[in-house]
């Protein structure tokens, strides 16, 4: 079992990488292709994002409910397969509406980290579950070291560059995962396809009717609009702020994602040890308004950097809900569960990056009546406080 576990865990690293690799070079190349100013850049940054969200949302449940059904196995792979396609149309895209459509296919290709997760929770017991999911996220962080930092420096060979070595990555993983990748979906848990279950509303609502996930997948929801300021905002951030280079914004972002990997590699179980489950989403939520304010207020470049992994403990709040939710579905409903989850997280990054981005803009605006390019940061403490209070607020399970 180890090799397929390797093989999933490289999927969900190859997703992240291939975000990783092209937010250094997007500022350049939106500005490339027609994008206008950096504030107006900042929109259409926040366009493509929510283009890539609102696929990922519709296709979420979708992709999780064709799993339980068909197998994880041939859902991988052929996404894998297309995502590499996708990669290379964007390499060679001249035009915005290019990269809109490019957006559109990678969205959709994105969606099937539920299936990722669903596989973990196949081959998991329970009680290991959460920790596990913390591997998961631990790889997305490792990709997220590795994509922006390479990134950065391919952007030296022009913006294109880093889009070619994503469509490389997805290509050879998918030929990996073709040797190695046994699969879970076995007549015990297969189970039909149902559209009312596919449907990504109909899918947040019918896990919302059992005990207690309704709040703590609002929680879930608002831990992501808020976390969404980091891959909406920053690179106009540090290039507006601090004028920092692709390459410097590369090597930012392999920071935050080196914290994340650690956090979530060697914290959460600590953290879940001594804390439990809800103590550990508390925690993070207390993390997560620290960084976020501090992060708006630094005039600094060099102290962001610094506190940059204080930024990352946030990252302890998502496994540790994942692994109360799972524990209170059936072992049939994991597929469902987790693409729901993905849906939540791909509603949040719906609405988060046009509101961070046009909150960015209008701070940073020649126009702008108060010059304040932490504002989005500011606003995601406010959304961090709010779940704090929505799990204060509930009461523990016995």
């Amino acid at each position: 079992m180890r090799l397929p576990i390797i093989f999933i865990l490289l999927t969900v690293m190859i997703d992240a990488i291939g975000i990783g690799l092209i937010i250094p070079v997007m500022p350049d190349l939106i500005q490339e292709l027609g994008g206008g100013t950096l504030s107006q850049a900042a929109i259409w940054g926040g366009i493509l994002s929510t283009t890539f969200a609102v696929m990922q949302f519709l296709f979420g449940p979708v992709i999780g409910g064709i799993s339980d059904r068909f197998g994880r196995r041939p859902v991988l792979l052929i996404a894998l397969t297309v995502m590499a396609l996708d990669y290379v149309l964007m390499a060679v895209a001249g035009a915005m509406w290019l990269l809109l459509v490019g957006r559109v296919i990678g969205g959709i290709t994105a969606a099937t980290q539920s299936t990722a997760s669903a596989y973990i929770a196949d081959i998991s017991a329970p009680h290991e579950r959460a920790a596990r999911f913390g591997l998961v996220g631990a790889a997305f962080g490792a990709g997220f070291v590795l994509g922006p930092i390479t990134g950065g420096l391919l952007a030296e060979y022009g913006t294109r560059a880093p889009f070619w070595l994503a469509a490389g990555l997805a290509f050879a993983n998918a030929v990996f995962g073709w040797f190695v990748l046994t699969e879970t979906v076995t007549d015990a848990n297969r189970r039909s396809f149902n559209w009312r279950r596919a449907n990504p509303l109909g899918a947040l609502r019918s896990l919302g009717k059992l005990p207690g996930v309704t709040k703590l997948l609002f929680v879930y929801f608002l831990y992501h609009v808020g976390f969404a300021v980091y891959p909406a905002v920053w690179s106009y951030f540090g290039k507006e702020r601090f004028d920092w280079s692709p390459a410097t914004i590369g090597l930012s972002l392999a920071l935050f994602g080196i914290a994340m990997a650690l956090v979530q590699a060697g914290l959460i179980r600590p953290f879940l040890k001594y804390f439990g489950e809800r103590g550990t989403v508390i925690a993070g939520q207390l993390f997560s308004i620290l960084a976020l304010v501090s992060i708006a207020s630094m005039t600094s470049g060099f102290w962001v950097l610094v506190f940059t992994p204080v930024a990352a403990l946030g990252g302890i709040i998502p496994p540790a809900l994942q692994g109360i939710m799972s524990t209170r579905v059936a072992d049939d409903a994991q597929g469902e569960l987790q693409g729901a989850l993905t849906s939540a997280s791909a509603l949040a990054m719906i609405l988060s990056p046009l509101v961070m981005t046009y909150t960015f803009a209008q701070f940073t605006d020649a126009q702008a009546p108060i010059y304040l390019p932490g504002a989005p940061f500011l606003l995601a403490a406010a959304l961090s406080i709010l779940g704090l209070a929505v799990v204060l607020a509930s009461r523990r399970k016995n």
